[in-house]
């Protein structure tokens, strides 16, 4: 087996301009298949993108939330059909939106919904009012990054129970809608485990399995590994400074709001021993971290064809369904790439993607900082070239 096509597309992305850099790796069989790397970490200072450079994962932190959150439901502390009342007083009461009109839910938003993204609830935007709403609420989260802002203090838990009171999208199981939902499972779990959600994903997660490199921020002696951000531009890449989602972009203090769904750092090989962890069915060298059953239903989609209506506008997702934060491709036949039925995986903001197909036994990680980036072309050339290479 080659794998030089997968090194030929990278390079030429960087040639081409279309990242500053990036690296990929591939596991098979618990084995490493390859690993490439190219361009840079930093374009003005030269910086070369290397195996220990530190990401932004964004949405890709979203899969850790989910194991947080499993590790608490297999554990009798927590129930898929609590409701997120229980936990979070800022969804008693709920309402929501048709049109201009406010009614009270069918029924309260669940554990289940949150994992599900059919709670209801919004990413910040402009579309609608309840996006409107949320975008008024991370407005102050960004400010409250700055020193002296009154709302530097808004933590985690006083973060979701704001945003559980902003009228929803809709009543809760009616429709799938990207969202905030991982944010307020961090919440949850800071609730439940009666600790910071770091210190839960510290204790539980990283330690365990060695994730030295992953975390809400960047301690000072590793700022020199964290790779810089860009924008695509009429002028080509434009680095990129701003915070997006109330998440430091410099990532150099720990933060208050600890975000479920986008916060943290992690390195190609952090992320590695995570999806491997989840592809050996929750063990990981030797030692379990989640059940086998666990896993079984972390990597099964458990939302309603109707419910799947809500994903047909993400054309990356064809084929897909969804459960437990991450997507599941159920019907290859749809796809937009080589595919093989039952892999699972997310991506993120910044173009950071994750695939575990536990039929071929594969890994598949791609790290690099794009905004607006998420599975692109880039990623997709890359795909197909993997999947032929096992051919």
């Amino acid at each position: 087996m080659s794998f030089a096509r997968l090194n030929d597309i990278l390079r030429r992305a960087v040639e081409d301009g279309e990242i500053a850099g990036g690296n990929l790796l591939c596991l098979k069989d618990g084995i490493r298949q390859c690993y490439f790397e190219q361009g840079y970490a930093d374009i003005e200072k030269k910086q070369p993108i290397q195996k220990d450079t530190i990401f932004r994962m964004y949405s890709m932190t979203k899969p850790i939330t989910s194991a947080a959150v499993m590790l608490l439901i297999e554990r009798g502390e927590l129930d898929l059909l609590d409701p997120v009342y229980k936990y979070l007083e800022g969804f008693k009461e709920q309402t929501y939106y048709v049109g201009q009109e406010r009614k009270k839910v069918e029924r309260y938003a669940t554990i289940r919904d949150l994992l599900c993204m059919t709670a209801g609830v919004a990413y910040p935007g402009d579309a609608t009012k309840t996006e409107r709403d949320t975008t008024v609420l991370f407005n102050q989260l960004i400010d409250g990054l700055q020193q002296g802002s009154p709302y530097e203090q808004m933590g985690t838990v006083a973060a979701m129970n704001e945003l559980g009171r902003i009228p929803l999208l809709f009543s809760p199981g009616e429709n799938w809608q990207y969202s905030t939902c991982a944010d307020v499972l961090g919440a949850v779990v800071e609730v439940v485990a009666k600790m910071p959600f770091s210190q839960f994903l510290q204790k539980n997660i990283f330690t365990p399995l060695g994730m030295k490199d992953t975390g809400f921020y960047v301690p000072q002696e590793k700022q020199g590994r964290l790779a810089s951000v860009y924008d695509m531009t009429n002028d080509g890449l434009v680095k990129y400074t701003q915070n997006h989602l109330a998440i430091q972009n410099n990532m150099e203090h720990p933060p208050v709001f600890e975000s479920g769904g986008a916060g943290l750092a992690s390195t190609i090989e952090d992320y590695g021993r995570f999806a491997t962890m989840l592809l050996n069915k929750g063990v990981y060298n030797g030692r379990r971290i989640l059940s086998e059953k666990t896993v079984d239903y972390m990597t099964t989609n458990h939302i309603t064809k109707k419910q799947e209506k809500g994903m047909e506008s993400w054309e990356n997702l064809a084929g897909y369904s969804y459960g437990n934060l991450m997507r599941i491709l159920t019907n290859p036949e749809h796809c937009t790439h080589l595919c093989v039925k039952g892999e699972y995986g997310w991506d993120g903001w910044l173009g950071a993607y994750f695939m575990n197909v536990p039929q071929e036994d594969l890994t598949f990680l791609l790290m690099y900082q794009r905004t607006n980036s998420g599975t692109t072309t880039l990623t997709r050339k890359l795909l197909n070239a993997l999947y032929a290479t096992f051919q």
